[in-house]
């Protein structure tokens, strides 16, 4: 697990069960809601610290993901993809990574191309349940209630990152 989460420079990450619970909520003029879990994004900011890029690869188009990508500084995001492979080989030749320098979280068959071939792949607790053989880890916490952070803060211990993106925190006690 350790070499796995040091060579990690990209996490990518779905969006519906992953980032969010996965319900897709309308009010009476037909707008869209979605929850986003603080303590997610918080991880996302830690690893950010220590050095790791933070994608999104989603199925379905929202305004609102555009919004929370751009309040957590995350630069790549594709949004209404079919077929998760095209942006996720585009992503790889960009940066110049390779699949075992990405981890990648989803939480459905259709995110399983991509789990099969990242060097650190997760799923959230509540994920279809054929998803949760592919991958090296499977969350404690559902998707969007603590489950991206878990995977933030195992990335960031198992990598030895950990202490040094959180000792101001713990500094001065």
């Amino acid at each position: 697990m350790k070499e796995r989460c040091r060579a990690i420079r990209l996490l990518l990450l779905d969006v519906d069960g992953v980032l969010t619970d996965g319900r897709i909520v309308y009010d009476d003029h037909g707008v869209e809601t979605k929850a986003f879990d603080v303590k997610d994004g918080h991880g996302l900011k830690l690893l950010q610290r220590a050095g790791v890029r933070i994608g999104i690869i989603t199925g379905r188009q929202s305004r609102l993901v555009e919004v929370r990508a751009a309040e957590l500084g995350i630069d790549i995001l594709h949004q209404g993809i079919k077929d998760k492979l095209v942006p996720y080989r585009g992503i790889l030749a960009e940066l110049g990574l390779t699949d075992a320098e990405v981890a990648y979280v989803g939480d459905d068959v259709v995110d399983l191309p991509i789990l099969r071939r990242v060097g650190f792949a997760a799923t959230v607790a509540d994920a279809a349940e054929d998803v949760k053989p592919h991958v090296h880890y499977v969350c404690r916490r559902p998707g969007g209630r603590g489950a991206v952070r878990e995977v933030c803060d195992l990335l960031l211990k198992e990598s030895g990152a950990w202490t040094a993106v959180t000792a101001r925190y713990f500094e001065g006690g």
